[in-house]
């Protein structure tokens, strides 16, 4: 076979290696129906936002058995199905909302449900009582018996359903009607090697993980209920919802292939400003997260102990995420050909900025601040072991980025007073990230409610993102970037500096390496002159992905593996990891 139809066939092979149904649960773009290994069988999961996956069980396992009796293991994986051994069953998806479970020949299979409440044991219903479902069923095809027991507890139907001369099972979330198992797989089949003919081309040696990486984005892709949108979400095994910041990293790697797609994640983001121009943290089916008047009560009263030396601790505390806006929409140019669309994009991203310098400057002395860490992105942050507001190097950057690119856009067009007006914004924005320079530490300097906070993080090393850094002050960041005790660690870029008191291999944005952060720093590098230092960084950070096998969260930076608490396949990773490969293969 040659051709397009053997390169897409390439890729999935490539795929194939990483799904493990641990790190990588068998799924389908646009389903939030996860299988996933529980020990010796396996496990049907519902991917919700804010909820684990550990309360979110559709089947809470089940095993495939052969015509002789005996438990049939998975024999192999890949992404349209499933195999279980010599026996011929193989597990696909049937739909968005439904897996098939099917075979020619004789087979059986035995899954655990929540004992039903009053009704007939053997109905095909059972309740799970999630946001995105009320109800799971399942239907039969040719089934020669069917048996339901209660386990000791109580608290569960076991369902044995067997099949003498082929037959299928259709567990679903929906009332869908079933297909053959057959028609079922095609389907599955057909999803995925759309998706795969996509991918971008990379160099060989970097071919393999690009392919695992196409295929997290496509993974991590379901539908908002209620919204009709797709969105790429940063992970179905762990956060289920679009949120803002992820947003744009994540359409910096699906521009390569799914542009589309990219467009779409940018609309999501956009869809939900505040009059005042804010934009959400995060947009999920149930609403938006943009004021700790969203969140639960509990989660409120530990905002309002954290509390602000300077803003009123009782009132609401907007929820946003850094202003990358413009730099995400950037990435779009000549990819999605719709001029009034970008023009009204554009106004979004204008009217946010605005919000940042009106309403975030906390203090009134031309800075903005972060009024709460989520805001900022690096929730665990020691720059965010003191007082709120923060004002940070790594904003300061943003803003100074964003009225660049907005000052760009309205020379473009011809406004020069607006291009004036963004610029000179900049300039005084500089102005005053450089009074931020820690002379006597060598790094510019977070600060709590005015004060200085003592630890050097890779926020400090953001402002090369500007391009407008003093030489010497370039030179300063080179110098913490190639000092073991600060951030050339083995695996590079550590989120703290290895010498700061509060440095963790292992803590979330504490010390191990982010793809975000990384992938900045290389953009930051090249505009500020320094494109070989970029490359060697960009080169390093794909062989981290590689060597950690998979887009993880985050990575120790001694070790450059998965830390202990960070979730697998995840999506600005994986579209990180994307960008740098075909950046990284001109």
């Amino acid at each position: 076979m040659t051709g397009p139809s053997a390169a897409v066939d390439a890729v999935a092979a490539r795929v194939e290696p990483y799904l493990d149904l641990v790190t990588a649960p068998f799924t389908l773009p646009g389903s939030r129906l996860l299988v996933l290994r529980a020990g010796e069988a396996l496990t049907v999961r519902s991917a919700e936002y804010e909820r684990p996956l550990s309360e979110c069980g559709v089947v809470e396992r089940f095993r495939v058995f052969g015509a002789d009796g005996r438990p049939a293991a998975v024999s192999s994986v890949r992404s349209e199905r499933i195999a279980f051994g010599a026996t011929g069953v193989s597990l696909t998806f049937d739909g968005p909302d439904a897996i098939s479970i099917g075979a020619d020949g004789a087979w059986e299979i035995e899954f655990e449900i929540p004992a039903s409440d009053g009704g007939a044991p053997d109905a095909g219903r059972w309740r799970i009582g999630l946001p995105s479902a009320e109800t799971a069923r399942w239907h039969t095809s040719a089934a020669h018996g069917v048996r339901v027991t209660r386990d000791a507890t109580g608290s569960s139907d076991v369902v044995r359903v067997g099949f003498s001369a082929g037959g299928s099972i259709r567990i679903g979330t929906d009332d869908g009607v079933p297909t053959s198992h057959a028609a079922a797989l095609d389907s599955t089949t057909r999803s995925w090697r759309e998706w795969f003919a996509r991918i971008p081309r990379v160099r060989e040696d970097l071919a393999d993980m690009t392919a695992f990486c196409w295929w997290v984005l496509g993974a991590n892709t379901i539908r908002l209920r209620g919204r009709g949108v797709r969105a790429v979400v940063p992970s179905k095994i762990g956060y289920v919802g679009l949120w803002q910041w992820d947003a744009y990293f994540i359409a910096a790697g699906l521009r390569h292939g799914a542009p589309e797609l990219a467009r779409e994640q940018l609309d999501i983001a956009f869809a939900y400003p505040t009059p005042e121009g804010q934009l959400p943290d995060v947009v999920h089916e149930e609403g938006v997260l943009a004021s700790s008047e969203d969140l639960p009560p509990q989660d409120r009263e530990n905002l309002r102990r954290a509390g602000s030396a300077i803003a009123d601790p009782d009132a609401a505390i907007p929820l946003t995420k850094p202003p990358l806006s413009a730099w995400a929409l950037t990435r779009l140019e000549g990819l999605v050909d719709d001029p009034a669309w970008f023009d009204s994009a554009w106004g979004t991203v204008a009217r946010s900025q605005e919000w940042w310098f009106r309403c975030s400057d906390l203090d009134d002395d031309g800075m903005p601040e972060y009024g709460h860490p989520y805001s900022s992105g690096l929730d665990d942050s020691p720059v965010f072991d003191a007082a709120l507001p923060v004002s940070s190097p790594d904003l300061a950057a943003y803003l100074v980025v964003q009225d660049d690119l907005l000052a760009a856009r309205a020379r473009a067009l011809g406004d020069s007073a607006s291009a004036t007006r963004y610029s000179l914004r900049a300039d005084r924005t500089m102005t005053l990230l450089e009074t931020m320079w820690n002379e006597e530490g060598g790094y510019y300097e977070s600060r709590g409610a005015g004060v200085p906070i003592p630890a050097e993080t890779a926020v400090s090393l953001l402002p090369l993102l500007t391009g407008r850094l003093p030489a010497a002050r370039v030179q300063a960041i080179l110098l913490a970037l190639s000092d073991p005790e600060r951030f050339a660690t083995p695996w590079p870029v550590p989120t703290v500096a290895r010498s700061a008191a509060a440095y963790s291999s292992e803590r979330m944005w504490r010390g191990p390496v982010w793809i975000n952060v990384n992938a900045l720093l290389v953009e930051g590098l090249r505009a500020s002159g320094h494109p070989a230092e970029a490359r060697e960084l960009a080169e390093r950070t794909l062989r981290l992905v590689q060597h950690a096998g998979g887009p993880h969260e985050y990575f120790n930076p001694l070790t450059g593996l998965k830390a202990s608490t960070a979730t697998t396949a995840f999506a600005w990773s994986a579209a990180l990891y994307i960008d740098l490969a075909v950046g990284s293969s001109r």
